[in-house]
């Protein structure tokens, strides 16, 4: 027999309630009665709010604290700039912060990475904002109970500006990067966020620092990076890992248009690939890059890019140390909104990720 959430109420109509509470109240939900933290902690709970539309699309951000300065619209970082997490949710233009990370009190790692997990957000890497020491830690914020919990280590040498994706089920991946003495890697890991623990992939075929990882259909896509010799110098190149056959298929030439840093790069839920390059939004149309928009004439510097549904979250400025905006472009109409940034809100973004909750 299904237990009773709400006295005098069937179950399912007793869900119903529960999985349209805003994530912003789960948190108390939970500590309301056994009955309700069960319910609102398992995995089919995430599905049904998802299922229903009745959950929240969620940007999470690695931002910088500002000052602004009235006067000039000039944004001020202090002398070096301090990063908080922040939320953006698209849907109703409301902004807000997380809770800070423990033992960060001057600020989050510089190029730390995120990505989302089901209802956890998981954190690694980066430098430590006074000591500059590379960071192996693993941190994971739950939405649900919106709590800090510690994952283990990250193995192995010490990397940093590595690529990061997740399969948006238990799994994250971490692929290249560079070492201590920035010798760029090969070396590729998988982190089990429900079992917390640690393992190795195959090697990649090339070094790829600064590349991007984005989980696709099933695989892990490796894009651009350079090698220790090209120091900087990016390469069009791309890899594929399929977790299915635990192996890398052969390297793709050329699927970059240019040789630039794919850190805009991202994939839509139309499965196509996007970046900005060039003042336009282009997508990988076959094997051609297509222009399908304008960027917005405010954004000339591009910060950080999430895909969000059917929707590109575009976080940028017209200029250095100028504010940074958000703009949203709608993928079946190619079509932007731009978002009311609190100045709060208009520092610049390292990274980011999407999350439904």
């Amino acid at each position: 027999m299904a237990m009773e959430l709400i006295p005098g109420l069937p179950y399912d109509i007793a869900r119903g309630c529960l999985i349209r509470v805003e994530y912003k109240q789960l948190a108390t939900v939970v500590s309301i009665c056994k009955s309700w933290k069960s319910e609102t902690e398992s995995p089919e709970f995430l599905r049904l709010r998802k299922a229903t539309c009745t959950g929240q699309k969620l940007v999470v951000m690695v931002q910088a604290r500002v000052s602004p300065d009235q006067a000039s619209n000039i944004v001020k970082y202090g002398d070096s700039p301090v990063y908080r997490f922040t939320l953006l949710e698209p849907d109703t233009g409301d902004w807000c912060e997380l809770p800070p990370l423990p033992g960060f009190s001057n600020g989050l790692p510089m190029f730390c990475q995120v990505a989302s997990v089901g209802s956890d957000l998981v954190v690694l890497g980066g430098l430590h904002p006074v000591t500059w020491e590379v960071s192996t830690s693993v941190f994971i914020f739950n939405f649900v109970s919106a709590t800090w919990r510690r994952g283990a280590d990250m193995p192995g040498v010490r990397r940093s500006f590595f690529g990061f994706a997740s399969d948006s089920d238990r799994m994250v991946y971490v692929v290249g990067g560079h070492d201590d003495d920035k010798n760029a890697l090969r070396s590729t890991m998988a982190y089990d966020t429900a079992r917390d623990e640690w393992f190795s992939l195959p090697d990649m075929a090339r070094e790829r620092d600064e590349c991007k990882a984005i989980f696709r259909h099933g695989k892990l896509h490796v894009i651009g990076g350079y090698c220790t010799e090209m120091q900087g110098r990016f390469e069009r190149t791309a890899e594929v890992f399929e977790i299915a056959s635990w192996q890398w298929k052969n390297v793709i030439d050329d699927l970059l248009e240019d040789a630039m840093c794919p850190k805009t790069c991202v994939c839509g839920s139309d499965g196509e690939f996007y970046m900005c390059c060039g003042g336009y939004v282009v997508a990988l149309k076959g094997s051609t890059w297509q222009a399908v928009a304008n960027l917005p004439s405010d954004v000339s510097n591009v910060a950080h890019v999430t895909a969000c549904q059917d929707e590109l979250v575009v976080i940028g400025s017209a200029g250095f140390r100028e504010p940074h905006f958000a703009h949203v472009l709608d993928l079946k109409n190619y079509t932007w909104k731009k978002m009311e940034t609190p100045q709060q809100y208009s520092g610049h973004v390292q990274s980011g990720c999407y999350i439904e909750i």
